[in-house]
């Protein structure tokens, strides 16, 4: 494997699949499947679950709510995702642990960094709950954060598409696809790969992602051994 230890980022919105809200038992299963592919090469996972599917921080704000309350709205809606996950993983016999940012002993486990590590070497999926437990910070950023604290090689950006795109390709059929790009670039020209803020945290500790279609077989395991699937977003080109 080129990688060992990878965080995989999964939006909310994925766990809908076309219903559009919720938790899909279709898409949920087909995700697990292939976290449970990517275990079995030994590989050390750690996953970071938005919540979109259930609520958005942003989008509650600009109804007219408190920002810092949908925020943690949405964080609650995180650790829904986060268990519904770890059930579909643990039935098909796969270790793992829900480490909550905000304080619910009776489902998850406080995230403790050094304890997280850990249960990565004895090779259990850490499924990070609850966000950064603060408010006016994405998922984006968690992903970003964890996954330098645990000292992974590599953000895995899992959507719907096979990469970056100049522009969204299930609108626009002349589309181009970039194979690389650094993260000036994504800043620059303000490409919607992850917020600025999480972009920014990668560069300044050299954390390389991969954006990636999640959903065709063997994409997961394939990134991971090296192989050129998706757009790399790195530091140097």
């Amino acid at each position: 494997m080129k990688y060992n230890r990878v965080l995989i980022k999964l939006s909310g919105e994925a766990l809908a699949g076309d219903q559009g809200f919720g938790i899909s038992g279709e898409i949920l299963n087909k995700i697990s499947s292939e976290i449970v592919k990517l275990h079995a090469t030994g590989c050390e996972i750690a996953i970071v679950v938005g919540g979109g599917n259930i609520h958005r921080g942003v989008a509650g704000a600009t109804t007219g709510m408190d920002r810092a309350t949908s925020d943690y709205m949405g964080m609650m809606a995180t650790v829904i995702n986060c268990l519904a996950l770890q059930d579909s993983l643990e039935r098909n016999n796969v270790y793992t642990r829900v480490m909550s940012a905000i304080d619910m002993q009776e489902v998850a486990e406080p995230y403790i960094r050094r304890r997280a590590v850990r249960h990565l070497e004895k090779k259990r999926v850490v499924i990070f709950a609850a966000g950064t437990g603060n408010p006016y910070f994405t998922t984006d950023t968690t992903a970003a954060l964890r996954a330098n604290e645990i000292q992974a090689n590599l953000i895995m950006k899992a959507t719907k598409v096979d990469g970056i795109y100049d522009k969204d390709p299930m609108k626009h059929k002349d589309a181009v696809k970039f194979d690389k790009l650094s993260y000036i670039d994504v800043l620059n020209k303000q490409i919607t790969v992850m917020d600025s803020t999480a972009i920014t945290l990668c560069m300044d500790n050299n954390m390389d992602i991969i954006v990636f279609n999640m959903f065709e077989d063997g994409n997961i395991a394939k990134v991971v051994n090296g192989e050129a699937i998706g757009t790399l977003v790195t530091k140097k080109l």
